[in-house]
């Protein structure tokens, strides 16, 4: 090996870290601009509903992990979404209670408050993941009905658990002197819902994790175990037969779209105005996501994104017309689903659609390539 071989080596190390994290920082600082140019640009209302959007596409495309990646078909996605806004919720709000002495929110943008914040949402993610690794082991065996009726059933039973909760303690000098038995009973409010969560759920928290969601969706997609899903969704069988490992990528897939789905919860528990309750881990919710899932394509994860947005806006563009909305919007979602049944962008991802040229740049070449 020659001395100029030895300093090429880590420069070229250090190219590629810097394009791994790349994607990552830009996400970043978008979240910065975003939540610093925003607000006084739309103004509170139209923030909420940004804020909002980001939550859907965070579910939508991690949802799009298990139905679109694996081809499985999911409807019990919210009850990971709920238990981990719960899970969350419960950190944040005891938490301050213990530390503080009130749980309102503490400190500004960044402070030690929203730390705490970001532990419990990830946190809840994996709570949320544990959960999925338990409703997925013993369902890796069961494929289309079946497997949407036992998902179904996890977040119907997850509903009635959460309602036979207890009430939540809200005074610091009795969750300091309570003993172990009083947390027995699970005191997040029951059929009322857990009210009092600290709101530490900004447009940049939201924005920082979505990203996150997308880079770890897109960079499995066309990874090893990407391609894996990817061949169990086209033929299970087929890919066995090639030695893939199909309960492994299945269940792989639900931990995985279980995590994200946690986080998401955690940042819904903490938004501006939202009181979790034991109905959010229900079948409409669920159906919500699985609808964005099928209107934007499976697998596509920019066609789920983009079908998170229209359908989080579109009831408050249909606002004026309130008498009819649910009509309308429901008759919209059948005319799209007959003029394109495949979705928004099928299989395909948005730069698929853009000009030869620009897909010769650096940062679209794939790994085969960049090695040739």
């Amino acid at each position: 090996m020659s001395a100029s071989d030895v300093l090429i080596e880590p420069t070229s190390h250090g190219v590629n870290i810097l394009k791994s994290a790349a994607p990552i920082l830009v996400g970043i600082a978008l979240a910065v601009g975003i939540q610093f140019l925003l607000p006084s640009t739309v103004g509170p209302y139209y923030s909420r509903l940004v804020i909002d959007a980001g939550i859907a596409m965070i579910l939508a495309v991690s949802l799009n992990i298990v139905n679109g990646m694996t081809g499985q078909f999911s409807i019990g996605h919210a009850g990971f979404m709920t238990i981990g806004a719960y899970t969350a919720g419960s950190i944040t709000f005891y938490s301050s209670l213990l530390i503080w002495g009130t749980a309102a929110k503490h400190g500004s943008f960044l402070g030690s408050g929203e730390w705490m914040f970001v532990i419990a949402c990830l946190c809840g993610g994996i709570t949320a993941s544990i959960a999925g690794f338990v409703v997925g082991l013993p369902s890796l065996r069961l494929r289309g009905d079946y497997l949407a009726i036992v998902t179904l059933g996890f977040g119907e039973i997850l509903r009635v658990l959460l309602q036979q909760t207890g009430k939540v303690v809200d005074n610091a000098e009795i969750v300091r002197n309570a003993p172990l038995t009083t947390f027995a009973t699970v005191p997040v409010g029951g059929a009322i819902g857990f009210d009092g969560i600290p709101k530490y759920t900004t447009l940049f928290w939201v924005y920082a994790f979505l990203a996150i969601t997308v880079i770890f969706a897109y960079r499995l997609k066309r990874s090893s175990f990407g391609r894996a899903m990817l061949s169990v969704r086209e033929d299970e069988i087929a890919a066995q037969a090639m030695g893939i490992n199909t309960s492994r990528q299945k269940l792989l897939a639900f931990i995985t779209a279980a995590f994200f789905a946690g986080v998401g919860g955690g940042l819904l528990a903490h938004e501006s105005g939202v009181i979790i309750s034991p109905k959010d881990a229900g079948f409409q919710r669920s159906f919500d996501y699985v609808i964005m899932t099928v209107l934007g394509g499976r697998g596509s994860i920019t066609g789920v994104m983009l079908a998170a947005i229209l359908l989080s806006g579109l009831p408050e563009v249909l606002r004026d017309f309130e008498r009819y909305r649910i009509i309308i919007y429901a008759a919209l979602l059948i005319f799209m689903m007959l003029s394109r049944p495949q979705g928004l962008f099928g299989i395909h991802e948005i730069w698929d659609f853009f000009p030869r040229s620009w897909k010769t740049l650096p940062w679209k070449k794939s790994p085969r390539e960049e090695a040739q």
